[in-house]
């Protein structure tokens, strides 16, 4: 076998033998690439006997200090004839062997998924026979050869099992009556052991039901489609492995001599070479064979599509073919990256990414994903006004928040193939961050997330050994579950990635005619910060970058007017607020009256006798006018350099004279007109959060010495 790498530059004369009659060769300066991967079988090598040619993924190379090195260890010049290298260990031999298989399946796969595609190219003639003979060294020879003899000799497995099982049941009467003792009754003689003429050990069955564990296995593993027609109970799982392990092998040998047709003789042939791994295989060639895939990049594509992307016939026109002639490699809809208290959508956009190990991302590719997500933002304005065809009502995903013009995050992401040269194994996804730059972005503001033109862009890398053996397994079930599991990570990655660089925060208006006016007068300062899912009544998310300036002081100063608590991106945010309102209380909304009592204390006392306090206006034209913000006060707030007390005022406070007051307290005794305020009940929960230097510091144009009007949140403790 030998076994060349895609794109690698071989001296010519090193491979030129290897690869007659291929097209598609590049040449440059005495170096041969093969820009393909698959399977070729060229009769000319070997002297006239013949060799299987397999072109490896680009993805087993490294870079080495400039050099391409297999596995990152070996140069593929020195390990071309897999039969007389000495370098692999037999880990590694062993790797490249089934790895052919993996690779020929999933060309197999994609060539049947893609029959309009003119990347395969093929040309198929090999088959198992007892004609001229060559040898054949290749794990996949073994098991198209078992798949071929399995569709051709149907016949002969129903002529085996009609042998085996005629007369199971018949009595042989000569050896029943002399061999067993007969029970005599009614002068009837009857014997209660019957021999019948079933043979004790049938080596025939034995070898048709080690034959049919291989396909069973050869379908289950490798994804082969094979048909069994008996009901055989066959040797799997544990007891298989031990099969593989060397029974098999072992097995065989001890019952080698027991079969004399050709057929039979031949069948424990190819079960043998397939426990043995053996390159004994008898095949017949005539001409050269191959199955081969030029530019692998759109089989990796296809493959990323099928395990992770959406079934491109499902999407709406332009949405992934853009209407810039653009055309995204993934493209699906799951649920949002931010938290939420409803099932909302966004969409997700992926590109495949077929690199050698190691290879950077270039800035075409990374502008080219940016104006992937532009055009996938423009396309939902369109589909929402009508403007683009969409009848799946799926895909009309809102990204704008009208109220706070915030934009909802696209997850836009690269994926790669890598290989992990320490274990080459197939069983695990290893779906990770790139381990090289793995983050891009794209912004016109600094800190606003929630921006239309701050796009975040990831790269991941992905086991190729896992998704390569996925999909050469063709199992739906499999993929879907797969599919499923996998989309779930994604965001998971996304989330942490946002979570490193953000903190981000549920928020919701203590009042909500105050909160709103809040947002529309501190719009510029809170744009790109703040952002309310299409769901969301009231609650906002609020993001702010973690180095950013603003992280302190604004959650501070929308402490005043919001419920804000800190609340992570798998979180409910509605849960979250609520959970604040539980713990801290529900929080004051609305004016209150700010009074400099020097004896506040007994003021206190009186107007909890009597449940009624009241302000004089003075005697000046303005002063009412200056009644309308007294009237719509909600609190009391007296204070001196002791604590503040505060009061709850019922609704409808009066105008009244001096003459009126009888024995309420009151406030400038030589007003002639006052306002008079009902007093609803004490708060001293609200009197611990007010805060002794808002007091001291009233708003600006007044003193502390003076009575006033302000929102009873500016006063609190954040």
């Amino acid at each position: 076998m030998r076994i060349l790498i895609e794109e690698h530059q071989y001296r010519a004369e090193a491979v030129e033998n290897i690869i007659t009659g291929l097209t598609n060769l590049r040449n440059i300066k005495g170096k041969v690439s093969v820009n393909h991967v698959g399977y070729y079988f060229n009769p000319a090598l070997n002297d006239g006997r013949g060799d299987t040619v397999f072109i490896l993924p680009k993805v087993l190379l490294q870079d080495v200090e400039g050099e391409e090195l297999l596995f990152g260890k070996y140069p593929p010049e020195q390990v071309i004839d897999l039969a007389e290298q000495q370098l692999l260990t037999p880990q590694e031999y062993d790797f490249v062997y089934r790895l052919s298989v993996w690779v020929y399946r999933a060309i197999v796969v994609f060539r049947d998924a893609h029959p309009e595609s003119d990347v395969v190219q093929q040309q198929l003639v090999q088959h198992m026979s007892n004609g001229r003979l060559q040898e054949c060294n290749t794990f996949l020879d073994i098991l198209l050869a078992l798949q071929k003899f399995n569709r051709d000799n149907q016949n002969f497995f129903f002529f085996v099992l009609r042998n085996l099982h005629s007369g199971f049941n018949k009595i042989n009467w000569t050896r029943t009556i002399s061999k067993s003792q007969a029970v005599v009754q009614d002068d009837v003689p009857i014997y209660l052991n019957p021999v019948n003429k079933r043979r004790q050990v049938n080596f025939d069955e034995e070898l048709l039901v080690i034959f049919f564990s291989i396909l069973k296995y050869m379908h289950t593993h490798y994804g082969f489609p094979v048909s069994i027609p008996v009901n055989y109970e066959l040797i799997t799982g544990t007891r298989f492995e031990t099969y593989l392990n060397g029974r098999g092998r072992m097995r065989l040998l001890s019952i080698k001599n027991k079969y004399f047709s050709d057929k039979a003789v031949y069948l424990w042939e190819l079960c043998y070479a397939f426990f043995d791994l053996s390159r004994r295989v008898k095949v017949e060639v005539s001409a050269q064979e191959y199955i081969l895939v030029k530019n692998f990049n759109i089989v990796f594509e296809a493959i990323i599509d099928e395990l992770i992307g959406t079934d491109r016939n499902l999407l709406p026109k332009r949405l992934a073919d853009q209407s810039d002639g653009k055309i995204v490699d993934h493209l699906w809809i799951d649920d949002i990256l931010l938290p939420t208290s409803e099932e909302t959508a966004v969409y997700y956009i992926g590109d495949s990414k077929y690199y050698k190990y190691s290879t950077p991302v270039g800035e075409n590719s990374i502008s080219k994903q940016f104006t992937y997500a532009q055009n996938v933002i423009q396309w939902s304005f369109d589909a929402l006004k009508g403007t683009t065809e969409c009848k799946d009502e799926r895909y009309k995903i809102r990204l704008r928040d009208d109220r706070t013009e915030g934009y909802n995050v696209l997850p836009n992401f690269f994926i790669s193939a890598k290989v992990d040269f320490e274990k080459l194994d197939y069983s695990v996804e290893n779906l990770r961050l790139h381990e090289g730059q793995n983050q891009h972005e794209s912004s016109q503001f600094t800190d606003r997330l929630f921006d239309r033109d701050t796009l975040l862009l990831s790269h991941y890398d992905v086991n190729f050994l896992f998704v390569l053996a996925m999909y050469a397994r063709n199992n739906a079930a499999s993929k879907q579950a797969w599919k499923t599991t996998v989309r779930k990570r994604f965001r998971e990655r996304v989330q942490e990635i946002l979570s490193a660089k953000y903190t981000f925060y549920a928020m919701k208006g203590y009042d909500a005619a105050d909160s709103e006016q809040y947002i529309t007068t501190h719009f510029q300062e809170l744009l790109g910060k703040l952002y309310r899912t299409p769901n969301e009544k009231s609650v906002y998310t609020l993001a702010i970058e973690r180095k950013g300036d603003g992280e302190g002081t604004l959650v501070e100063e929308l402490r005043r007017h919001f419920y804000v608590t800190e609340c992570k991106l798998e979180d409910n945010p509605q849960d979250k607020i609520d959970e604040l309102i539980e713990k801290q209380g529900q929080m004051p909304v609305g004016k209150c009256v700010v009074v400099d009592d020097n004896y506040c204390e007994q003021t206190a006392e009186q107007i909890r006798k009597v449940g009624r306090y009241a302000i004089g206006l003075g005697d000046t034209s303005g002063s009412l006018a200056l009644a309308e913000g007294f009237m719509s006060a909600r609190y009391l707030v007296l204070h001196k350099l002791t604590a503040p007390i505060v009061f709850a005022l019922k609704s409808g406070p009066q105008l009244i004279t001096k003459e009126q007051l009888k024995d309420a307290p009151y406030k400038m005794k030589d007003s002639q007109v006052y306002i008079l305020f009902h007093i609803e009940n004490e708060e001293p929960f609200i009197a611990k959060k007010v805060s002794q230097y808002a007091l001291n510091h009233p708003p600006t144009g007044l003193s502390r010495r003076q009575s006033y009007v302000t929102d009873i949140n500016l006063l609190l403790q954040v």
